[in-house]
């Protein structure tokens, strides 16, 4: 059977995270009818594409498309229907499709989305922490520098913090939030949606010391609960302030205790000293 042509425009299309069953009736039709699709990785959407049982032109669209790749592929847009999909979930959370989107609304490409499948949030529902309000921040840094200080910056944040991260990596930012964000429960969701599916959750050290010895495979949710809305006693601020010194100067032991529980800074640098002597 045939298919109609769509509109001209860009369609942006939320592709499957892992189980093929979860493409949308709408998204398969708007591959089906699309002139051509726009993708991270022309192998990975031609697998799905086979999937369909669907045949289309694949341009690739990646980080390190530059603005010419761009414009070009607005500029066939007044004339064609292009999809937009990255190689899994909804394009344009965590990755660089975004400048797309702007570009083509600047030309006065219409821009329709699809909804679909989208790692972060399957996993939040997986995870049992806070859900009224979440913070994604995509992948952590590599550096440890760097993630300590992507960490910092959610510490005081009323809300569950979502990251993406490899597995090669996880026992690492799992200490790292141990050090940061002590106390904190913590989920991680990983191959969601697929065979294997699995959530677990409990203390940074606790899930940190599980993946040591069962090393992970594929893509991870990792989830950090909110602050607690009461601010700890002082037994419990002594044994956060206790944690952070084992890897942390008093003033930086105070600063993320400070960050974690609202409390005064130069009360709690002064009990670092304290504690340290």
């Amino acid at each position: 059977m045939a298919h109609q042509p769509l509109q001209p425009g860009l369609y942006i299309v939320a592709t499957p995270i892992g189980n093929l069953g979860d493409i949308t009736m709408r998204a398969a039709e708007t591959l089906a009818r699309c002139d051509g699709v726009a993708c991270e990785d022309t192998r990975v959407t031609g697998k799905l594409m086979k999937h369909l049982g669907l045949s289309k032109p694949l341009w690739r669209y990646d980080d390190h498309a530059g603005e010419k790749d761009r414009a070009r592929l607005v500029a066939s847009m007044h004339e064609k229907a292009v999809a937009l999909v990255s190689d899994a979930g909804t394009p344009l959370v965590s990755d660089p499709g975004y400048r797309l989107v702007r570009d083509a609304r600047a030309a006065g490409v219409p821009v329709t989305t699809l909804p679909g499948a989208c790692a972060a949030i399957a996993g939040l529902t997986l995870s049992g922490l806070p859900n009224d309000r979440f913070l994604f921040a995509g992948f952590l840094p590599n550096k440890d520098k760097a993630r300590r200080a992507a960490l910092e910056s959610v510490a005081g944040a009323q809300a569950t913090a979502i990251f993406y991260e490899t597995a090669p990596r996880l026992t690492k930012s799992l200490a790292a939030i141990g050090e940061v964000l002590p106390g904190r429960e913590v989920a991680v969701a990983r191959e969601v949606t697929k065979l294997h599916e699995e959530c677990r959750t409990g203390s940074a050290e606790d899930l940190a010391e599980h993946y040591a010895a069962h090393p992970p495979k594929g893509e991870i949710v990792l989830m950090i609960a909110p602050a607690g809305d009461e601010p700890p006693g002082d037994h419990d601020v002594d044994a956060l302030l206790r944690a952070a010194l084992e890897t942390a100067k008093a003033s930086q032991a105070a600063a993320q205790v400070s960050k974690a529980t609202g409390q005064d800074r130069k009360a709690l640098y002064a009990r670092a000293l304290e504690l340290r002597r």
